[in-house]
């Protein structure tokens, strides 16, 4: 048995799931609305504020789907009743964040600013205060969204590894490289 599969997953209050005889999840909060298309081997059982998956068979592409789709459904469940949130910070000098609904206006040190049209399910919030990095906070109930979204702002400038300057996670830990001199 799968160890992450076999979990069973708590049903929050206000949170309905609902599966379709073609196997269609469809998980509804109070943030939103998800769908997830399970295939074939994976079964799904609702029952007493629990969501139960169990696979048919015990083939090799069974047991890898079973905990994958126990996580993605896990996640849509959390997402539409608490939200997922993502902070990204701009490490560099003359690096600047804007927005304006859901355009994202960024300063990143090319000879043009870039404009970024971001998803309606995402919300994002910039904040600029003086002495600190510019941060990016971007929310949403979609944790696919989000990181795709995530990854998408970081791509434009990417840390560099001697000074640290590009768009990183709050938190994250870069590996730094000591410059020239270091070789002598």
């Amino acid at each position: 048995m799968s160890r992450i599969g076999k979990l069973p997953i708590e049903l929050p209050s206000g949170v309905e799931v609902k599966v379709s005889p073609t196997n269609l999840v469809t998980v509804k909060g109070k943030l939103g609305e998800l769908t997830q298309q399970l295939n074939d081997g994976i079964s799904v059982e609702i029952s007493d504020g629990k969501v139960e998956l169990s696979r048919a068979t015990e083939e090799k592409m069974h047991k890898a789907q079973h905990g994958l789709y126990r996580s993605l459904i896990a996640n849509m469940v959390k997402g539409v009743s608490e939200g997922y949130k993502i902070e990204q910070e701009l490490v560099g000098v003359g690096y600047r964040a804007a927005n304006t609904g859901q355009m994202l206006e960024l300063t990143l040190g090319y000879s043009h600013n870039i404009s970024l049209e971001l998803p309606i399910e995402v919300k994002v919030v910039t904040l600029t205060e003086r002495g600190k990095n510019p941060t990016i906070t971007i929310t949403s109930h979609d944790k696919q969204l989000l990181g795709q979204v995530a990854a998408k702002i970081r791509s434009l400038r990417p840390p560099e590894p001697y000074k640290g300057k590009g768009i990183k996670f709050v938190g994250e830990q870069l590996r730094r490289k000591a410059g020239k001199s270091a070789g002598k």
